[in-house]
């Protein structure tokens, strides 16, 4: 008689996994199947999964070519030394915030400085849509002239928002700021733009509103983007 010969354990093992591996490729196929099927049937949810997607993917986009477009106006652009701005009359100082705003892509920067001005020297829109109010006070000796003090702040928190509708109230000045002034700047929501903050915007180092804290988000893109 014959003895049967049994298969040896090694090739059983084998033909086990390439069984396991083709049960567990069938089951993978059926899921996806399955899930093509499914979202067919309820498309809306990639729509709502899209739609975040695409719009964050937009975002980035915008960013980056504004910021290449920065970096081109930053090479070409205007810059300022403190000794110049010091030497500057109060009304081409407001003429310099106002360019330096244009510089950074505020293409409306307007200087409204004058009597009646109601505390805004210059206004503008950032690329990012937020509408700026500035008060400029200038001071002829530099950190040698009287500070900018509350009162001033004051006014400034009076109309910038309420008449002006700003977005970002700035107090800009080539001085001194008290330490009262830069409390109640605080605590009403405005910004200071003092001699050290200057030096670096007029240097082109950076567009104004990487160089303040706490800056409102941008708004939607508009017109000027």
């Amino acid at each position: 008689m014959r003895r049967r010969t049994r298969r040896p354990a090694k090739r059983q093992r084998r033909d086990e996994k390439l069984v396991g591996l083709l049960v567990a490729a069938v089951l993978a196929a059926a899921l996806v199947v399955a899930v093509v099927n499914w979202l067919l049937a309820h498309w809306w949810i990639l729509v709502v999964i899209a739609v975040p997607a695409v719009l964050a993917g937009g975002g980035r986009l915008h960013q980056k070519q504004q910021r290449a477009r920065w970096e081109a106006a930053r090479t070409q652009g205007l810059r300022y030394e403190l000794a110049q701005l010091d030497g500057l009359h109060h009304s081409r100082f407001e003429d310099a915030v106002r360019d330096l705003m244009h510089r950074d892509g505020c293409q409306d920067a307007l200087r409204v400085g004058g009597g009646g001005d109601l505390g805004a020297d210059v206004k503008a829109t950032d690329p990012y849509g937020r509408r700026w109010v500035i008060q400029c006070k200038h001071r002829r000796n530099g950190l040698a002239g009287s500070a900018v003090g509350t009162p001033d702040l004051q006014v400034l928190n009076g109309t910038a928002r309420q008449v002006h509708g700003a977005d970002i109230a700035v107090i800009v000045t080539n001085g001194r700021v008290t330490a009262p002034a830069v409390t109640f700047a605080e605590q009403q929501r405005l910004h200071v733009v003092d001699r050290h903050t200057l030096a670096a915007w007029a240097a082109g180092s950076r567009p104004l509103w990487e160089l303040l804290r706490a800056v409102p988000p941008p708004r939607k893109p508009t017109s000027l983007s």
